[in-house]
Order: C-alpha cells, then sequence, then structure tokens
C-alpha cells in the first residue's frame, strides 16, 4: 500500500463551484495520510435532481472513475446520494467505488434502528426512497421528507439547516426516526447545526448522518482493508474493453 492514501472525489455534475468546499468538507473527516483530489464531471447536466438527470451524467462519471483508477487512485468516492454511475462502475473498475447513500444507512442502522431521509425535492422522494428497497434495508426506513429546494438553492445555509431541523422534527414525532440522513451531498456544514437544534429539543442526543462524512470514512475502511466489489454480484461485462 501506498505511503498515503490517494481517495478521488467525482462530483458527478457539470459544475465546479462546489469542488473546493467539498474538497475541505471531506478533510474534516479524512485521516492524516489521506490525499484527496476532488474534480467535476465536464459534460452532462448541471445539478443530479431527477433519475434522467443520474442517467444522462453517468458515463462520464464512469469515465472519470476508470481514469482515476489508471493514475493510481486508491478509491473513489462518487459525491451523490444516489450514486450516480457507482453500480455501472463497479463492473468494470478493480478499485473500491462508492456513492452517498449506503454509506449513510448503514451508519444510521449502526446508531439507531429507524432512520428518515431529509432530502432536496419531491422529483427524488420515490428515487431515494426506492434505494431502502433495492438494499433490503426498508424495515429500518421511518419515512423521506423534502424541504423543496434545489441543489443551486443549498447555499442558502440559515434556510437550509431551519428547513431540514423542522422536518426532522416531522419525521421523529409523526414517523418514529430516531436518526436522521441528509439526502443530498450539497447539504454542506448542515449536520452539526441541526444536531444541536435536535439535542436541544429533545434532550437527548440524534444522530445526523452528511453522506459526505460518512462515504469518505466507508471508503478509507474499505481502502485500509484491501476490499472492493464482489466480482460475482459486479460481474465484468463481455463487451468491456477498457479505458480507449
Amino acid at each position: 500500500m501506498n505511503k498515503f492514501l490517494r481517495i478521488k472525489i467525482i462530483i458527478p455534475i457539470n459544475n465546479s463551484s462546489y469542488n473546493q468546499e467539498l474538497k475541505d468538507v471531506a478533510m474534516q473527516v479524512a485521516s492524516p495520510d489521506v490525499v484527496i483530489d476532488v474534480d467535476n464531471i465536464k459534460a452532462g447536466n448541471a445539478s443530479i435532481e431527477s433519475r434522467w438527470d443520474r442517467m444522462i451524467n453517468a458515463p462520464y462519471v464512469v469515465e472519470m472513475i476508470l481514469a482515476a483508477e489508471k493514475e493510481g487512485f486508491d478509491g473513489v468516492f462518487v459525491s451523490d446520494f444516489d450514486f450516480c454511475g457507482v453500480e455501472e462502475a463497479r463492473e468494470v473498475a478493480n478499485i473500491p467505488v462508492i456513492g452517498g447513500f449506503r454509506a449513510s444507512a448503514y451508519t444510521a442502522m449502526m446508531l439507531s434502528e429507524r432512520f428518515a431521509i431529509i432530502t432536496i425535492l419531491d422529483s427524488v422522494v420515490d428515487l431515494q426512497q426506492s434505494h431502502t428497497r433495492l438494499f433490503g434495508i426498508e424495515p429500518n426506513f421511518s419515512t423521506i421528507i423534502s424541504v423543496d429546494l434545489s441543489v443551486h438553492e443549498l447555499t442558502q445555509r440559515d434556510i437550509v439547516i431551519e428547513r431540514v431541523f423542522e422536518c426532522s422534527v416531522q419525521a421523529i414525532d409523526e414517523q418514529g426516526a430516531d436518526s436522521i440522513i441528509l439526502g443530498c451531498t450539497g447539504f454542506m456544514h448542515v449536520a452539526a447545526r441541526v444536531a444541536e437544534k435536535l439535542k436541544v429539543k429533545y434532550k437527548v442526543n440524534i444522530p445526523v448522518i452528511d453522506p459526505n462524512h460518512a462515504a469518505v470514512n466507508y471508503l478509507e475502511l474499505l481502502i485500509r482493508n484491501g476490499q472492493s466489489a464482489s466480482g460475482l454480484t459486479y460481474a465484468s461485462p463481455p463487451n468491456f474493453k477498457g479505458l480507449q
């Protein structure tokens, strides 16, 4: 293993305005021997707010993942709660590749019994709820609520924090959630402040999971343990010829 762990973070949108902020967020939880490089795709749509957006952007993500492997990175985090291109890339890449959902969900399940997802828009609610069925964890899922803000509106930090808090309270009081997952990697600098507000209200700790933090830590764990995707689950496509 290299002296330093090299992690590539791919932002799966055709927009570079979040790159430096995301790197700063990732470095908050990365170990001292981890080197992180952040880049975005250079084609496709400028946000992912639907299945269609995800489908359009996925090929560019896979291409960047293969390039990262060729460049010697130890693993890739696709900074997308809906893991744009991740499942496809696992069939053709030999390094660990993860998205935001599973790392967040597994973290929540280690700390609580029933998690809620607080997401951005109604257009992704059904998509994200389907993740719980896809990965067999629906019994641990309580509800999903949108804050009705687009990805590009998430920079309005105070408004975002208040809406996430209000939705979290709704999920806890009405649906029995005992932890909260932020359903978009654009929810940066939000989790800790919402957790503080929830602790004031309920007088106990209620985990609020930042998908970027969860994924960076989870990817680091996989790399250190020498683990990557199962070739039985993600069989190599017969027609795949490698990065051209």
